[in-house]
């Protein structure tokens, strides 16, 4: 701890909000983190309408907020350059890339000299890089490649990412560090109702429209009573694409919008498995919040945590409504002592190579290097 005791390390991001998906989950995760080892969070955003609701997730951190010029797209805030000199940084992480902040993180390299953690946080997957090209080749080269330049370092969620990251930035040194699991809840001592849980951003990445379909070729061989509850947000389009699909579909999956805290836990509570088909994810936290709950997860390859298979925490599907379906029969299947090893194994994953001890000792030590002297 003594390595960043009192020192001021910056969190600069898109949105300091729900607006930011999971790269949101993960500044929230780091500024708990970074109270823990001693350190001052300071989180530095555009403003946006959803911060004044999400404002109390980031556990009275100091946050400076800078007013977008423009559309939301990609974020031009001028503001944000004043933002980061006056906030007086020891070191600035830059999470999440492809938006005017990472011109102002390369400004403030730059300028001030100090170290730039930079984290993807999954957007040069290949899956990513590839939709809306020209409008990546131009971020490439208003900003994005400068801002690569100044990077001390990268930061990759797992050796997947940093082959991405070789692949597009270079030879920068990169630290590969896991999103920490929560703090495990108590083990489970009975199998769980027999509901699927989605939670998460309403996007066409995560593939629910797949689920969906998946879950009704499925039904008839779940459990009677089976459900697929949908807990998430997002724009107004993905929405309403959900709920049109929902209209003519059976009361065995319901959308109940977005749920935090209280709400999540109790969601967790009565949640067989949580399932993630996605097509491209950094590391998901909703995946790592499963564990910790003790709630097995069926996932596909692309949420890159291949331990939860090894362990027996995940059950592997693919993307397409035919593979999740099978995936779900089988999960279903499963009987109370055979759920309650995987629970128990999920849990021991969110406390060992995913726990919070872990996981701050390896950023204490990666942000400690460029903070000596």
């Amino acid at each position: 701890m003594a390595a960043l005791a009192g020192k001021r390390i910056g969190l600069l991001t898109a949105r300091a909000s729900r607006a930011n998906g999971g790269v949101f989950e993960a500044v929230v995760g780091q500024v708990g983190l970074l109270k823990r080892l001693g350190a001052v969070p300071v989180v530095i955003a555009v403003e946006d309408e959803a911060h004044v609701a999400d404002a109390w997730r980031l556990d009275d951190a100091e946050v400076r907020l800078a007013k977008q010029v423009g559309p939301d797209q990609p974020g031009f805030a001028p503001q944000l350059a004043i933002q980061l000199k006056e906030a007086k940084l020891d070191l600035l992480h830059l999470h999440g890339i492809w938006t005017y902040a990472s011109r102002a993180a390369a400004h403030w390299a730059n300028n001030s000299g100090g170290p730039l953690v930079i984290s993807p946080h999954g957007m040069l997957d290949p899956w990513i890089t590839e939709r809306n090209r020209w409008k990546k080749n131009l971020a490439r080269f208003a900003w994005e490649r400068d801002a690569w330049k100044s990077a001390t370092a990268f930061h990759a969620l797992t050796q997947d990412e940093a082959a991405d990251i070789r692949r597009e930035a270079g030879g920068a040194e990169i630290g590969v560090i896991p999103n920490p699991a929560p703090k495990p809840s108590p083990p489970r001592e009975r199998i769980a109702p027999p509901m699927a849980l989605y939670l998460g951003r309403i996007h066409e990445k995560k593939n629910l429209i797949a689920l969906m379909e998946g879950w009704l070729a499925a039904l008839p061989d779940l459990p009677p009573d089976a459900s697929l509850t949908i807990a998430g947000w997002g724009d107004e389009e993905g929405v309403a694409a959900l709920e049109r699909f929902l209209e003519p579909v059976g009361p065995s999956i319901q959308f109940i919008g977005a749920a935090f805290g209280s709400q999540k836990a109790a969601l967790f509570d009565v949640a067989r498995f949580t399932v993630l088909p996605s097509l491209s994810e950094g590391l998901p936290m909703a995946m790592l919040d499963s564990w910790a709950a003790g709630v097995p997860t069926v996932m596909s390859n692309a949420c890159h945590l291949p331990d939860g298979y090894d362990a027996g925490a995940a059950l592997r599907c693919g993307t397409d409504k035919a593979s999740i379906a099978r995936a779900l029969v089988s999960g279903f299947a499963l009987d109370e002592p055979e759920w309650l090893s995987r629970s128990q194994s999920a849990q021991a994953l969110a406390s060992g190579p995913f726990g919070p001890e872990e996981v701050a000792g390896q950023w204490e030590q990666l942000y400690g290097n460029f903070l000596k002297g």
